[in-house]
């Protein structure tokens, strides 16, 4: 058995290495209040880029790691048989268009024969009415009529329904064109290159990914807070983040505060956040400092976020929370 002077002395040093964490939690001391924090890590979203059509990858242009931006172009796919197709619809639109001239040829053509048996009917009716022609030479000269009449409808008919092909035509030739604009991949905004799945040479399907990035347009760290401190958080809210690896504070400003309560996470690791019901907060580093450090954004670092709560006077920021660089404190 222990004796009871062993047992208070355990006692002694996990009361210590608790004091000693919620310490260190709170960076260099007790937080004051109106400030609350809560862990969490730097995260920003994977992004898979993927072709939208089958085919053989003709070139990767970017190696893993390397920054991308919006627009650039990362792989592309072979397009020999969709140039090929698009050089048909071509030609077939090409084709179309001719018939639709020959369509409207044919309608002049049947309006003029339609203007000469009007005046043939009318000359006629006229030598009809004084005697001269019989009624017989008048039925002949209506049916003409009649048939001119049809024959322009029929032009006219044939017109629309070549007009009708020609915009098939360039649809397809549109399609094709989109088909050719999607074997080029370019980045959907900036980024760096996580993985490369796939090489040149390669055959990938529909949907295939080509690679994996992170989007560096949106870094932020994510953290829970528990009912009594979140319905006192406003979006836009003024944050710091204080990394692990690092002691650097980082500006940053409240992004989002779920609506939705949520059973407490695995990763809320201090003992008094750890209650049934927390709300998910995330806390984003403002863009033009990620663009001005780009080259020292990493995700995955842990680290502790601190946010200001709604109250009457706003509390000033704990002195370990103001040594924000000077490079840092230009960009908030």
């Amino acid at each position: 058995m222990f004796s009871s002077r062993w047992i208070i002395a355990g006692i002694a040093v996990l009361a210590a290495g608790a004091g000693l964490y919620y310490y260190t939690a709170n960076g260099n001391g007790e937080l004051p209040y109106g400030i609350t924090s809560g862990n969490g890590r730097i995260e920003a979203v994977q992004v898979d880029i993927s072709s939208r059509i089958a085919g053989r990858v003709a070139t990767v242009e970017v190696k893993e790691g390397d920054l991308v931006e919006t627009g650039q172009l990362v792989a592309t796919i072979e397009t020999r048989e969709l140039e090929a197709q698009l050089s048909r619809a071509k030609a077939e639109y090409a084709s179309v268009e001719s018939q639709v001239a020959a369509a409207e040829a044919a309608i002049a053509q049947a309006e003029a024969r339609l203007l000469l048996a009007d005046q043939e009917l009318e000359r006629t009716r006229e030598l009809v009415s004084r005697g001269v022609a019989t009624a017989e030479t008048l039925d002949v000269r209506l049916s003409d009529h009649k048939v001119a009449e049809a024959n322009l409808t029929v032009a006219k008919a044939s017109l629309l329904s070549q007009q009708r092909a020609v915009d098939a035509a360039r649809f397809a030739i549109e399609e094709v064109q989109t088909y050719l604009d999607d074997a080029r991949l370019t980045a959907p905004t900036l980024g760096r290159v996580l993985y490369r799945l796939t090489e040149p040479g390669e055959v990938i399907g529909a949907g295939g990914r080509v690679l994996t990035m992170v989007d560096l347009t949106e870094v932020y760290l994510e953290f829970f807070l528990p009912a009594t401190e979140a319905h006192l958080l406003s979006i836009g809210s003024e944050a710091r983040i204080r990394l692990d690896i690092a002691d650097v504070v980082i500006p940053a400003k409240v992004s989002f505060v779920s609506p939705v309560s949520q059973f407490t996470p695995k990763q809320v690791e201090t003992a008094s956040e750890r209650q049934d019901l927390m709300f998910r907060v995330r806390v984003r580093v403002p863009q033009p400092l990620v663009e001005a450090n780009i080259d020292l954004v990493k995700t995955g670092i842990r680290g502790v976020a601190y946010v200001r709560l709604a109250s009457e006077t706003l509390p000033d920021w704990p002195e370990f929370l103001n040594n924000i660089p000077p490079e840092l404190t230009a960009q908030e």
